[in-house]
């Protein structure tokens, strides 16, 4: 199904385009504004620009085929200064865009600014549950979530078949075979794991029914504790990996110098690019008991609406293009994003049989960071990767470092 617009009578609430209001967003895009001229729209750079770029140079030729006398001025904005350029167009009606890629990180910082627009009206009803959510704020859509990313479990093949192991198929069996796989083949990290790497970290404080507002609950610790575990000499030892993040883990994969990773289904050209080519494969990252999936972290961007848009109409089918199955399939293609519409999702199953493991993994439920402007303020300090840190370099035990971390988030977050 693709999304569609909504008739006027539909639409009963205007955009302003007046002064960005600071309380909760109420607009619905409508059908005022020019039906002519430029529609101003701001996506994300990326390291390598040029495939989504050609993506979204075709949807702006179909999109201006059928709307004689519009013109697409997209701007791709630099993702570490996106919340300056954000801010500066929720205060400058001006200068706002009118179509915006955000990610959903982003949500509540931008949310309890006031500058989305109610995007509810032309939302797709076939957007999985968990995407909807990710996008979703006070119970307002502000947002048609693009793609979803999300980190399953990569690993060896060759060295599992050397070493005669079997799949892990829970947490605990992951541990195991990190450790025996170091102690038969020392010059390999059994798992990848990093200190500063949270989104890995995360599935095992879930896993174990622990959540990331509840940090020093005994199930919260309980997945710290599995996981820091693996930040030790019979693993990956805290000398090399305490500091790891992300991308690092994601390089020690690559090269060949693990023998198993948590990473994303956008990793795999990274993956493809290293020593791991050909010699591996993905299985969704078990969870606490044999048959569950830990829940993965539901990462992802959306398009949105702002709600000084000068074009809201035009937004809304620009918006309703680029969003649409057609176009979510083509950025698979080009970027590896995985699709939020599921007949999209399915059509690109059937197709390529890696993305399987990740759209098992959002099928099982996935979970997000808490939807709340106060978010901003535990990742820019860091919060979470200085508690794990902590507890890998030997600082703090569990109790300390996950008490400390609680204090700050509670501190941090929305009353």
């Amino acid at each position: 199904m693709r999304l569609r617009l909504a008739t006027a009578a539909a639409l009963a609430l205007t955009l302003t385009a007046c002064a960005p209001s600071t309380s909760s967003p109420s607009g619905t895009p409508s059908d005022g504004g020019a039906r002519t001229g430029t529609l101003k729209v701001w996506l994300f750079d990326e390291p390598n620009r040029a495939p989504k770029e050609k993506v979204v140079q075709e949807a702006v030729a179909e999109f201006t085929a059928s709307h004689p006398g519009t013109s697409v001025d997209v701007q791709y904005i630099a993702v570490d200064t996106r919340s300056e350029r954000f801010k500066g167009a929720f205060n400058d009606p001006g200068s706002a865009p009118d179509v915006v890629e955000y990610g959903n990180t982003d949500l509540p910082e931008y949310a309890a600014a006031g500058g989305l627009a109610d995007v509810g009206a032309i939302a797709d009803a076939d957007l999985t549950a968990d995407a909807r959510a990710s996008a979703t704020y006070e119970g307002t859509l502000l947002g048609v979530p693009w793609y979803l990313g999300v980190r399953a479990l990569y690993y060896r093949t060759d060295v599992f078949q050397e070493l005669g192991l079997k799949v892990p198929a829970t947490l605990a069996e992951v541990t195991t075979t990190a450790r025996t796989i170091r102690t038969k083949k020392p010059e390999l990290f059994g798992l990848a794991v990093g200190g500063k790497y949270t989104y890995a970290a995360m599935p095992f404080v879930w896993a174990h029914g622990g959540e990331i507002t509840d940090l020093d609950s005994a199930p919260a610790r309980a997945g710290l504790r599995a996981y820091t575990d693996l930040i030790k000499p019979d693993n990956c030892p805290p000398q090399q990996c305490a500091d790891l993040t992300g991308g690092k883990t994601v390089d020690l994969f690559a090269s060949g110098k693990a023998a198993m990773g948590i990473l994303g289904n956008f990793n795999r050209a990274a993956v493809d690019a290293g020593a791991a080519k050909g010699k591996y494969a993905v299985v969704p990252l078990p969870g606490v008991t044999a048959g569950s999936v830990a829940p993965a972290f539901a990462g992802g961007n959306n398009l949105g609406i702002m709600k000084n848009a000068q074009r809201p109409a035009l937004a809304a089918d620009f918006l309703t293009l680029l969003a649409s199955k057609k176009y979510q399939a083509r950025m698979y293609d080009a970027m590896g994003n995985l699709p939020t519409l599921k007949s999209a999702s399915d059509e690109v199953a059937g197709q390529d049989p890696f993305v399987k493991p990740f759209l098992d993994t959002i099928a099982a439920g996935t979970k997000f960071v808490p939807l709340d402007p106060g978010w901003g303020k535990i990742d820019a300090g860091a919060v979470l990767p200085t508690m794990i840190e902590k507890v890998a370099t030997g600082k703090a035990t569990v109790e300390q470092a996950t008490a400390d971390a609680a204090q700050q988030i509670d501190a941090a977050l929305t009353k």
